[in-house]
């Protein structure tokens, strides 16, 4: 059974935390990959400086200000793609990026498209360009349908259950959580700032499993050093180059 579309029809900073645990699976003619939700970051559209739709509506974009439910799939780096879940009500263009989790099947072929890594490992979908790597994700998803049933990828509920999200302090989630737990037999979610981000990087709307050994490394955004120009070459009437 997929999450139903209502599921995503919030904001996604309400949508994230009530993700992790949730499985993506994506059935390719190669076979399929299932990966459990361990981190996961939220973007608010145009009200939001870090999202891709924060100017407004773009060819690259367009998913993000159509209905909820659907997958938003860029490529970044000239090398990586990432996926998003598309939240709230269609023209808000908000989405949660799905950033780690851990795959709970079809870990052979997660291994073999990420080459470097063994069905066991912990890195098979750290991180969101090795999540898409390994469940196949390219742009040719993006705009898919997770809430249909009959689509290749879709978006199935977990074991993992989320108490409403508080704005500040401490998240806590009932059954499954990997890591650390409360007194009170509670898997503990932790919430903190986004990775990598240049703008509002600072905003605490990065959701993961306490102590979960999937999850990413916290990098803060770095700028780019700028390349030093080149210098032109001169020629000089007697023939000779100076720079």
């Amino acid at each position: 059974m997929v999450l139903p579309r209502e599921f995503f029809a919030r904001s996604a900073l309400e949508v994230a935390p009530t993700l992790l645990g949730c499985v993506i699976e994506h059935e390719t003619a190669d076979g399929l990959v299932a990966v459990a939700l361990t981190e996961v970051e939220a973007y608010a559209g145009e009200a939001d400086p870090a999202s891709h739709a924060y100017r407004g509506r773009t060819a690259r974009n367009a998913v993000m200000f159509g209905p909820p439910g659907h997958a938003y799939v860029y490529f970044t780096y000239g090398m990586h793609y990432c996926v998003n879940l598309v939240c709230q009500s269609a023209g808000t263009a908000c989405a949660v990026l799905l950033r780690a989790g851990r795959v709970v099947d079809g870990a052979g072929l997660a291994a073999a498209r990420r080459r470097a890594s063994t069905p066991g490992s912990r890195d098979l979908a750290r991180g969101p360009a090795r999540l898409c790597q390994a469940l196949g994700i390219a742009r040719a998803q993006d705009g898919t349908d997770v809430c249909d049933p009959a689509s290749p990828l879709r978006i199935l509920p977990g074991a993992l259950r989320i108490r409403p999200p508080a704005l500040t302090g401490e998240i806590t989630a009932r059954d499954g959580a990997t890591g650390s737990a409360d007194g009170a037999g509670y898997g503990l979610v932790s919430r903190g700032p986004r990775v990598g981000v240049n703008a509002a990087g600072e905003w605490p709307w990065r959701f993961w499993l306490t102590g979960d050994p999937t999850v990413s490394v916290y990098r803060p955004h770095t700028p780019r050093k700028a390349r030093p120009k080149p210098v032109a070459a001169a020629e000089r009437a007697d023939g000779t180059i100076t720079l």
